[in-house]
């Protein structure tokens, strides 16, 4: 089967393109970068995708994985976003209090969410979902932020904040706007483009995670980064490939390590256009999940899954009590047939 430009992608195409990237058929030059054009597609039913997803998921756990094989852009990126936070350029005010100074710019990037298949995205700095930014509650955030894309942008941060800074505003083609604001409350925010129509903006790639962290620090673990998300590629309001920090099947092809004992933070929010909800669920054991995470002494709730609306945020944290390869995905099944699924590598 030829792709047809004039035919709408269907969730049928991308769960045969899911199922022959996440089998290898992509080494064969299935898809080239930026190209969905014209490239022959094998016609699979649903029921053959479930067979072949089992399959991989029996050989991949029986013989295990190769996290340094065949990584391309996209997926390193995903990898990177998992723990990398940007903690600003850092100076003091005369008043004493900390100032930590970011650069975001957005853009017009084709962005890869899975191999060989390229998303025309808007986005900041470069990637979708964009850098994490973090700070301590308390302190001044300066973000520079210039928009170099073709359409005017913003930056909508949620928390606590003076109104003229709250991104509702929008900035130009080719001019500069300076947020500045005391980051407050801690907890697991999120920022956003917040101009009209919002379903295009966010959509397009123009989010990311924003920490700000308590006073007291919380307890030493393990922190991980993760923005669920979907991409609709024929532009008909339904997402056709689902992720996690941008990439579908990321952490599949690339299993977490983690340690045995230790404990692992997730800050996990959900930008999620088109869904009315997305989930996270745990295999084969429990965590405690703070809602926002504003108080690291409030009661959480202990459970396996959690459901997060779009802008929702939490923050996980899970202690895996033995060796072992744990699945995590999305508890829509089509969600994690289409891309939002990996597994905790634990040693």
């Amino acid at each position: 089967m030829a792709f047809n430009l004039k035919r709408p992608v269907s969730r049928r195409d991308v769960l045969k393109w899911g199922a022959a990237g996440v089998l290898g058929a992509f080494s064969g030059g299935l898809f080239s970068p930026g190209s969905l054009l014209g490239k022959p597609v094998k016609a699979m039913t649903k029921h053959e995708v479930h067979s072949a997803l089992k399959q991989h998921k029996h050989q991949t756990m029986a013989h295990g994985y190769d996290p340094g094989k065949d990584q391309t852009y996209g997926l390193q990126a995903a990898i990177k976003s998992l723990t990398e936070f940007d903690y600003g350029k850092v100076s003091t005010r005369a008043d004493g209090k900390t100032v930590r100074e970011y650069t975001m710019v957005a853009s017009d990037s084709n962005v890869e969410i899975a191999k060989g298949i390229t998303f025309p995205g808007w986005t900041y700095n470069g990637t979708i979902p964009g850098p994490t930014i973090r700070c301590t509650e308390g302190d001044i955030v300066r973000v520079k932020f210039w928009n170099g894309s073709s359409h005017p942008h913003s930056i909508h941060f949620h928390g606590v904040h003076p109104t003229r800074m709250d991104g509702i505003e929008p900035v130009p083609t080719g001019t500069e706007f300076i947020y500045e604001f005391e980051a407050k409350p801690a907890g697991m925010h999120v920022y956003h483009c917040h101009i009209p129509p919002l379903s295009k903006h966010i959509h397009k790639g123009l989010y990311g995670n924003f920490i700000v962290d308590p006073k007291v620090p919380r307890k030493k673990a393990r922190e991980l980064n993760m923005v669920m998300n979907g991409f609709d590629l024929d532009l008909d309001g339904e997402n056709e490939i689902y992720t996690v920090n941008g990439y579908a099947f990321a952490f599949q092809a690339w299993p977490i390590p983690v340690k045995a004992g230790e404990l692992v933070r997730v800050y996990l929010s959900n930008l999620t256009e088109f869904d009315l909800i997305n989930s996270f669920h745990l295999h084969a054991n429990f965590f405690n999940y703070y809602e926002v995470g504003a108080d690291p002494d409030a009661r959480p709730v202990m459970t396996d899954t959690i459901m997060q609306c779009q802008g929702q945020r939490g923050i996980l944290e899970i202690v895996f009590p033995e060796p072992g390869q744990y699945m995590f995905h999305a508890h829509q099944s089509e969600f994690a047939e289409l891309g939002w699924m990996g597994f905790f590598d634990v040693k």
